[in-house]
């Protein structure tokens, strides 16, 4: 059973969103002042801080299945160094295929100097607003885990969300092992809004 507290933290996190999410949205003209607050009340009632997304491959070996997994994802209205933090497993737009997303771990932020292995290279920051993602399988190589070794940077506006948690089979499931700072603030919503069953239903292996 879910604590009161628990439940104002939810709360908390929900009318956050509901806000920015409106916010977002009437700053990019897709609504109007009018509707802002009919849209953060409506995000706020019927809407939910999380969605399921299916990931398949050996890039995130063992933290995410190698023959698929189902992942509880936690929405992310904006993506800044405020809201995701390094150490964090993400879903961000794959900068290759505009319509296919990937499952990676944020590896540094803007302000980081990246240094490559090849004596060849020269090291850079990462400017504003970008970001370094890697897979979590180590035995890849960077061709194989196609993660900014093979395409660079990627723009932190395009992480989506936040996965928190992981079924691989019905009987091996579990929270996804994201920053400290991002599984207190995770806490709240997966324990309000998983639901085992549901990611068992969908789950496609």
């Amino acid at each position: 059973m879910v604590s009161l507290s628990t439940w104002v933290r939810y709360i908390t996190h929900k009318i956050e969103y509901s806000v920015s999410l409106g916010w977002k949205n009437y700053k990019g003209g897709q609504i109007s002042d009018r509707e802002v607050s009919n849209a953060v009340l409506k995000n706020f009632v019927l809407g939910k801080l999380t969605f399921l997304h299916w990931n398949k491959g050996e890039e995130m070996a063992p933290t995410i299945a190698e023959k698929g997994g189902t992942l509880l994802v936690r929405k992310l209205p904006t993506a800044d160094p405020t809201h995701v933090f390094v150490g964090d497993v993400v879903v961000l737009k794959d900068p290759e295929k505009l319509d296919n997303y990937l499952v990676r771990r944020l590896a540094a932020i803007e302000g980081y100097e990246m240094a490559s292995t090849d004596e060849k290279d020269e090291p850079f920051v990462l400017e504003e607003d970008q970001c370094w993602v890697l897979a979590d399988n180590e035995n890849l190589k960077a061709k194989e885990a196609n993660d900014s070794r093979m395409f660079g940077p990627v723009h932190m506006t395009d992480i989506v969300g936040r996965v928190i948690y992981s079924l691989r089979t019905a009987v091996d499931h579990g929270p996804v092992q994201n920053s400290h700072f991002s599984m207190q603030k995770d806490s709240p919503v997966l324990e309000v809004e998983l639901d085992v069953d549901e990611m068992a239903k969908q789950h496609k292996a």
